[in-house]
Order: C-alpha cells, then structure tokens, then sequence
C-alpha cells in the first residue's frame, strides 16, 4: 500500500471514531432550546468545530451530517442541532484551511438568511438580538482570525488555544445563525413565540457560545498536539499555512 493510501486508511479511521464520537456527544444535553420543549443543544457543538479544524470542511461536514442523521434517527439529536453543526464543521474547515473570503460569505449568508427571515426574523422583531452574530462577523473579518490561522503552525500552547478559540467562536456563531434559521421555519408564522424566543435568547446565547468555543478550544488544542505528534494526520503537518482568499 502506497504512504498516501496509508494516509487516507489513518484518516478515515479517525473520521469514523469522530462521528461515532459525535452521535454519543449528541445524547449530552447542554442546554434546552428555548422555544421548542423537550430539544435541547447538545454536547455535539463543543465537536463540531473542532472537526473543522483537523479534518477540514468536507471530510467534518460529511461526518456531521452522518452523524446527525443517525442522531435524529435515535430521536435525541433535534433539526437545530443537525443544521448548526454541519454550518459550524464547514465554517471552521474553511477558516482553518486559510479560505477566509469563502467562510466570511457563507457566515454573511447565514446571518442574512436568519436576520430577514420573512416574518419571523429578528431583523423584523427583535434587532438586538443580532449584537454578538455581529460581533462575530467582525472578528472573521479582522486580522484577529487571520493571526489565529497563522499559529495553528504553532508548537506554543497559548498560542494554539488562542486558534482554536477564537475559529471555535466564530464557526460556532455560524452554527448558531443555521440552527435559529432552521427554527424559524419550525416557528414561522407565529411572530409572538418568535418574538419571545429573541428577547429571552438574546443575551444567553452569546455565553453559551463562547462556553462552546472554550470546551472545543481546550478539547481541540490538546488532540491536535497528539495527532500531529504521532503524525496520525498528516494534512495538519504542513510547514505553513497560507491564507488563500479564493
């Protein structure tokens, strides 16, 4: 067997061992969703991200979508949760691979998508609910991502944590932006739940994301270190990544 069939058997055994990984984190309940009784957000959020950065965005959005689908199957993983982490594996993939420009027009799509949302949308309802989604954009657009892009060539600790947070936090965000949008069309038309469900949200979401970002950080900085140690993985063990705006 050639080094690059090596490669690819080592990888997708580790793709396999993540989506079975991702179907148990979806059983662990984080916080109930607000607005849909009995749904809650799962631990799965904390792994979505992270599986952006290793495995990039099409091999952790396959994975995502596998393992959500067989998670709605069980009947514990909710629409929201499918639709966040696979927006969420793509985005953070795109960003770590360098494809700034792509991740900043589908995290512009989503936030468009959920913020004018005929009806329903906050936009229309309740503005203030868009501050940390907003805030989220900015930060992609800064040179705060593209600096964490640059020290996922970091052996420094720090600086690999800072990475994973700070692609953790915005991927999320995009996670966060499909999973509303996808309940929006559960909702839609009732603009009084919606209306509610924005005010209540509007300040709790942004802890729960950035709690999100911190356990993919801590969880994703430490494997990262493994993998490409052991060179398990051997696309995270390029000498530079350039970012490509393409």
């Amino acid at each position: 067997m050639s080094t690059h069939g090596k490669a690819n058997t080592k990888e997708l055994a580790l793709v396999s061992s993540f989506t079975a990984l991702y179907i148990v984190f979806g059983a662990i309940k984080i916080s109930p969703i607000i607005g849909l009784p009995g749904q809650a957000i799962t631990a799965a959020a904390i792994l979505a991200p992270m599986m952006g950065i290793i495995f990039g965005p099409y091999i952790s959005v396959a994975a995502t979508f596998l393992g959500g689908m067989i998670g709605i199957s069980l009947g514990y993983f909710s629409q929201l949760s499918f639709a966040s982490g696979i927006a969420a594996a793509l985005c953070s993939g795109l960003t770590s691979r360098g494809k700034r420009i792509i991740s900043m027009i589908v995290y512009l799509v989503l936030f468009l998508l959920l913020a004018f949302f005929p009806v329903v949308g906050p936009a229309w309802l309740f503005m203030p609910y868009l501050w940390f989604q907003i805030i989220g954009f900015i930060i992609l657009i800064l040179p705060l991502q593209s600096t964490a892009i640059k020290n996922f060539d970091s052996n420094n600790s720090s600086r690999l944590f800072y990475a994973f947070f700070v692609t953790s936090l915005t991927s999320t965000l995009a996670g966060q932006m499909a999973g509303s949008a996808t309940y929006e069309l559960i909702v839609y038309p009732d603009t009084v739940g919606a209306t509610g469900t924005w005010i209540t949200t509007a300040f709790l979401y942004p802890i729960e994301r950035v709690i999100i970002a911190i356990g993919s950080a801590v969880i994703g900085t430490a494997l990262f270190k493994v993998l490409k140690t052991a060179n398990l993985v051997p696309s995270l063990n390029r000498p530079h990544r350039q970012e490509k705006y393409s």
